[in-house]
């Protein structure tokens, strides 16, 4: 399957300054959070997956060096997988992360048997697909999900791309829980948040977490 310019971006030079840019200690992580929103990644995962049982099969698409797994395993998950496309980064999320199946790939092509995961989930990287492509990832997580449909991303009423480091067509902002919706009539929309940024409050940027459910499975 030929790459999307976007996965050929994230494969490259650019992926890997991403990479040794956002690794962060499970401590410097939450720290990260908390300054933004008021509230850490740890208890905005709690509120969606809290009462899912530890041994649930969760998989995240774009774990990059798996930080948010870290989460998750600290948490008490302990069935946790990534798919990631930048062999670098899975390099280094082997060194990270321990006792996680972590895996180099592409979401548009997740080497997953239908249903497999309880879970299936993204933390920003829905962003950076481009929106035509989106049904196609989107799809693909559907596919492996035998129930859930997680999202941590940016959020705008409408489609709005964002300039990205001085690289335009990489970056976008949505509200992606409604693509969910608007190409998948299987799902449902179990909840979602808003999580303004603190120090933000005049431009009204926010993010949101939401969680999807397959109504036919």
């Amino acid at each position: 399957m030929q790459h999307t310019q976007q996965e050929d971006f994230w494969s490259g030079d650019f992926g890997r300054e991403y990479t040794d840019r956002n690794s962060r200690p499970l401590e410097e992580w939450n720290a990260f959070y908390r300054d933004l929103y008021g509230h850490t990644k740890l208890e905005m995962n709690a509120e969606f997956l809290g009462d899912l049982p530890r041994e649930a099969r969760i998989l995240e698409v774009g774990c990059n060096t798996g930080m948010q797994l870290v989460g998750l395993q600290a948490a008490g998950f302990t069935n946790l997988y990534g798919v990631e496309l930048q062999g670098y980064a899975v390099e280094k999320a082997r060194e990270f992360v321990r006792g996680v199946n972590i895996l180099q790939g592409s979401g548009f092509d997740l080497p997953f048997k239908d249903n497999y995961f309880d879970v299936t989930c993204t933390n920003g990287v829905l962003i950076h697909i481009a929106p035509n492509d989106l049904p196609r990832i989107m799809g693909e997580m559907v596919r492996c999900s035998g129930r859930y449909i997680m999202g941590y991303e940016y959020y705008a009423p409408e489609t709005t791309p964002i300039k990205y480091r001085g690289n335009d067509g990489f970056l976008w902002k949505t509200d992606f829980a409604q693509v969910f919706l608007n190409n998948f009539p299987e799902l449902r929309l179990v909840k979602q948040n808003l999580y303004p940024y603190i120090n933000d409050a005049e431009r009204g940027n926010q993010d949101v977490v939401y969680l999807l459910e397959k109504t036919t499975r």
